[in-house]
């Protein structure tokens, strides 16, 4: 089972932009779309975006819609979530995965640390 290891987090303000990355570890993204996930506390884990393994984006919640980028690199073995304009409710842990075709919201690998971001307004 391939491994995913999130980073890219850290302290950002309110308007300030974030890269997150996924990458692979044992294996290759190629053979399977990705998607991003967060989870504040006390809140359930929320599907945030997905691409597909051609590199092309399915899904984006109204979340964070109009202000995020997923995308993939040709080598598949990294995909990134690229967070503009950020809001104080954008703080949250965020988390990637291999969506499950039959539930997207869920995740097919076991939850990785992720990465948190806090943003202060």
């Amino acid at each position: 089972q391939v491994q995913l290891v999130e980073s890219g987090g850290g302290l950002a303000q309110a308007g300030g932009s974030l890269r997150l990355s996924c990458t692979a570890f044992g294996g290759s993204l190629g053979v399977t779309a990705i998607a991003w996930y967060r989870q504040a506390p006390g809140n359930r884990r929320e599907l945030l975006a997905t691409v597909t393994r051609a590199g092309n984006t399915e899904y984006y919640s109204d979340s964070i819609k109009d202000r995020s980028t997923i995308a993939r690199d040709k080598a598949n073995t990294a995909a990134y979530l690229q967070m503009t304009n950020l809001r104080p409710e954008d703080t949250a842990v965020y988390y990637c995965n291999i969506p499950p075709p039959s539930d997207p919201t869920t995740g097919f690998n076991s939850w990785g640390q992720g990465t948190q971001v806090t943003v202060s307004s």
